[in-house]
C-alpha cells in the first residue's frame, strides 16, 4: 500500500469517529457476554465502518517490583514491538498497511489499551492483538530502543519542575507504598529490566479476571463475542496480583524543595480526597470544578492569574485510586511569586472550606457539568474508553443514564459540607524551583500524576 493510501485510510478512520457523537445523546450498553465467560459493553453503531475498542487490565504500575519500577511502563511500550513470528518492524507494517491504530498505555491501577480499525480489516486488527497480548516477543532490539526511549523522557525529567515536584511528592506521601514509585521509574531500575521481567509482568498481570472491555461500531454482539473470546480467551484465567494496601498522603502540613535552576517554578500541593463509590464525590466533584476544575470560570483561575497574574494556570482535581484517595491543586510561577501564589491558592481553599460556593456558583457548575458531558463520546475510542473506565469504578451499566441525575441532585448545603469535608484538611507540598522560591511557611500546590476516571 502506498503512503498516500496509507494516509488517506488512516484519515478515514479518523474522520468516521466524528459521526458517532449522536451516541452520545442516547447510548445504548449492550453487556455481551462470551461463550468463556469474558464480559464486554458493547454499543452498536451500524452506520459507519468502524470498530473501536478499549480494554483495562487491573494492575497497572503498582505491580512493578520495588527494584523494578517501571516495568509495567516498559512492557506496555513492547507490547506493539513484536509479536508470534513477526518482529517488530514486520508487525508495524502490518498495523501501517491496514490503517490499525493500536496502543498500551500503563498507569497507577491498570494498563489501559486501545485498538481501533475499519470494519474490513476487523479480522486482522483483532489478531494482531492477540498476538500483543499472547506472544509478545520482546526482541534485544525492541527492548533496547524502548529502554534508550525511555531513559531519554528520564533523564530530561531531571531538570522538568513539574516532574520533580511530582516525583518528590508521591515519594514524600507514600514511603514504601507502590504509588511511591515512578511510573516510568528511574535511570537505575530501567536499567535492570530483562526480557524475563516483561514476560513475567504480562504473565501475571494480563488475565481474564481483571479485564474490562468496551467495543463501539459497526458490529453485532455474536461478532463481539467471538472476537473478544480469540483475543482474550487463551489468558490465564486468574491475575497474580501482589495486593496493594489502602493507604493516606503522610506528612501533611509539610513542604519540601526541590532544588532545580530554572526560572519558573512548580507548586503541587495534595492531601486526602473522597473514594469514587462515596455518596459525597459527586458533590465533591462538582465543588471542586468551582474551586479549580473549570479551567476559566474557577476561582483559583479567577485569582491566580486574572486578578493578580501570578501564573498562567492553576488548577484542582480529584484523583481517586483504587488505593488511595487524593486531592491536588497545581500552578507554575516565577519563582519570586511563590510565595504570592501559596498564599493566594491557600486562601482560596480556606475560603472554600468555610463558606462553600454560591449558589449562582453552584447552578452555573452543574449546568456546565451535565451539559459537557457529552463530549466524552464525541468519538467512538472516547465511547469506548468510557465504558471501560464505567466498569473500573463499579459505577454500574446504566451509570451514563444516571450521571447527569446525580449532578442536579446536589444541593447547596451538600456542597458546603462537603466542601468544608474534603478541604479543611492538611496538604503535602512540594516545591520545585530555585531554593529562595520557597521561604514562605503555607503549603504549595500539587500536580496530580495521571489518571483516568469515569466523569
Amino acid at each position: 500500500m502506498t503512503f498516500l493510501v496509507r494516509t488517506i485510510a488512516a484519515a478515514a478512520v479518523a474522520a468516521l469517529t466524528v459521526v458517532l457523537a449522536p451516541v452520545a445523546q442516547a447510548t445504548t450498553i449492550e453487556r455481551v457476554i462470551t461463550p468463556k465467560g469474558i464480559e464486554a459493553w458493547l454499543v452498536r453503531e451500524p452506520s459507519v465502518p468502524l470498530v473501536a475498542m478499549e480494554f483495562a487490565f487491573r494492575g497497572g504500575t503498582a505491580q512493578d517490583p520495588a527494584d523494578r519500577s517501571g516495568l509495567a511502563n516498559m512492557t506496555a511500550s513492547l507490547l506493539d514491538e513484536g509479536a508470534g513470528d513477526l518482529d517488530s518492524r514486520a508487525f508495524q507494517q502490518r498495523l501501517e498497511s491496514k490503517a490499525i491504530e493500536f496502543s498500551v498505555s500503563a498507569y497507577r491501577d491498570a494498563l489501559m489499551g486501545s485498538l481501533r480499525t475499519l470494519t474490513e480489516n476487523r479480522d486482522e486488527a483483532f489478531g494482531l492483538l492477540k498476538l500483543a497480548l499472547t506472544a509478545p516477543r520482546f526482541d534485544s532490539e525492541a527492548v533496547e530502543r524502548i529502554r534508550a526511549d525511555i531513559l531519554a523522557a528520564l533523564r530530561r525529567d531531571a531538570m522538568s519542575p513539574s516532574e520533580l515536584a511530582g516525583r518528590k511528592w508521591w515519594e514524600t506521601a507514600f514511603p514504601g507504598h507502590p504509588y511511591s514509585r515512578v511510573n516510568r521509574g528511574t535511570l537505575e531500575s530501567v536499567a535492570a529490566i530483562q526480557p524475563a521481567d516483561l514476560k513475567g509482568y504480562v504473565g501475571r498481570v494480563l488475565a481474564r479476571d481483571n479485564l474490562k472491555v468496551g467495543i463501539v461500531g459497526n458490529i453485532d454482539a455474536a461478532t463481539a463475542a467471538r472476537l473478544v473470546d480469540d483475543v482474550f480467551g487463551s489468558l490465564p484465567e486468574k491475575a497474580q496480583l501482589t495486593p496493594v494496601p489502602q493507604a493516606a498522603p503522610a506528612d501533611l502540613g509539610q513542604r519540601v524543595q526541590v532544588d532545580v535552576d530554572v526560572p519558573q517554578s512548580t507548586l503541587m500541593l495534595g492531601g486526602v480526597g473522597i473514594a469514587r463509590k462515596d455518596p459525597d464525590f459527586v458533590p465533591a466533584y462538582v465543588v471542586n470544578h468551582i474551586l479549580g476544575g473549570g479551567s476559566f470560570s474557577s476561582r483559583l483561575y479567577r485569582e491566580v492569574r486574572e486578578n493578580r497574574g501570578l501564573a498562567y494556570g492553576v488548577s484542582s482535581s480529584l484523583v481517586p485510586l483504587k488505593s488511595a484517595s487524593l486531592f491536588f491543586v497545581s500552578t507554575a510561577t516565577r519563582a519570586d511569586r511563590v510565595k504570592d501564589s501559596m498564599d493566594v491558592i491557600e486562601a482560596e481553599i480556606r475560603r472554600m472550606a468555610e463558606s462553600g460556593p454560591t449558589a449562582e456558583e453552584l447552578d452555573q457548575a452543574k449546568s456546565y457539568l451535565k451539559g459537557s458531558y457529552a463530549l466524552s463520546f464525541d468519538t467512538s475510542i472516547k465511547i469506548a474508553n468510557q465504558l471501560v473506565l464505567i466498569q473500573l469504578d463499579d459505577l454500574g451499566i446504566d451509570y451514563i443514564d444516571r450521571r447527569n441525575g446525580l449532578i442536579e441532585a446536589v444541593t447547596l448545603d451538600d456542597a458546603k459540607r462537603v466542601a468544608k469535608r474534603l478541604l479543611s484538611g492538611k496538604m503535602l507540598a512540594t516545591v520545585a524551583g530555585r531554593p529562595e522560591a520557597a521561604t514562605a511557611a503555607a503549603p504549595a500546590a500539587a500536580v496530580p500524576a495521571p489518571a483516568v476516571r469515569a466523569q
